[in-house]
């Protein structure tokens, strides 16, 4: 079993980041496994929300992954991205995901501490190797190009003091929390709070690590500041979708009498790879 929490905790103490890419087919996955094969990074996370879960499957995609991962030689991730019940993160855990997310940040802080602690007790009982993530704060928008204004308020971030409480209640490896960032992008770039994302590194325990959701969007400084302040791990979504999508527009209107898909998507694939390089490289990925 290869550790993700080893991992995080090379590039805390390292100050760059590790990357999570969402995918929804086989060729996101490839061209991410493409991508992080090239960047030579230490690992791919891939992530799949509950959405991408059903349209995938649990099992294809833990099997899609112990494939790439033989193939590429190096550790994959198999993450069920923002699991929103005990039995979502549970039932992708048993399924073979060898990374959990459980996300009950919209509930009451004591039923989010509750059935995080759930999970994690649920996980490290059958395989203590595997990170756990948990969540606290409130994110704003989805992973679309969101065509309004999204405007945080100061009760959505995540308070320093709150976070270490959570983390001692719950026994998470991952600490997911709100500094500005949204889900998304929307019309307004996101203010990220560089100075709450440190005072949250500082107060929470060594052993556990940051991550910043809703990395799309961000601006290049913002994300380099988060990486400096203690993030080490970014997710991104909705800007893979974008270039997928747009790749495959372009394809098809391209050549609108090409049936075969292998034919198609080799330039999809390629303008996806380019972006997660393009994260990995700003991530300082190492």
């Amino acid at each position: 079993m290869n550790n993700l929490n080893k991992i995080l905790k090379k590039a805390t103490d390292e100050h760059w980041s590790t990357g999570h890419f969402n995918v929804s087919n086989l060729e996101q996955f490839r061209a991410i496994m493409d991508a992080s094969k090239a960047m030579g990074a230490p690992m791919a996370m891939i992530g799949l929300s509950e959405g991408e879960r059903s349209f995938v499957g649990l099992k294809q995609a833990v099997a899609l992954g112990r494939a790439f991962e033989e193939e590429y030689e190096m550790p994959v991730f198999i993450n069920p991205d923002h699991s929103r019940s005990v039995e979502s993160a549970k039932a992708a855990f048993d399924a073979g995901f060898n990374s959990v997310h459980i996300d009950l940040s919209k509930l009451p802080f004591e039923e989010n501490v509750a059935g995080t602690r759930e999970v994690v007790d649920y996980v490290k009982s059958k395989n203590p190797d595997v990170s756990v993530e948990g969540e606290l704060g409130y994110l704003r928008g989805s992973s679309v190009i969101q065509e309004e204004n999204i405007e945080i308020r100061p009760e959505d971030l995540t308070n320093p003091e709150r976070a270490a409480e959570f983390v001692e209640k719950t026994g998470v490896d991952r600490f997911s929390g709100a500094y500005g960032n949204i889900h998304g992008i929307a019309a307004n770039e996101p203010k990220i709070d560089i100075e709450r994302i440190r005072a949250i590194r500082d107060i929470l325990p060594e052993n556990v690590f940051l991550v910043l959701h809703g990395g799309s969007g961000i601006t290049d400084d913002d994300m380099r500041k988060a990486i400096e302040a203690g993030i080490a791990n970014i997710h991104i979504n909705t800007e893979i979708r974008i270039a997928y999508a747009e790749a495959l527009r372009e394809a098809l209107a391209g050549d609108p009498k090409q049936v075969v898909p292998y034919k198609i998507f080799p330039p999809v694939i390629e303008a996806v790879r380019e972006k997660v390089e393009e994260k990995l490289k700003l991530f300082g990925n190492k």
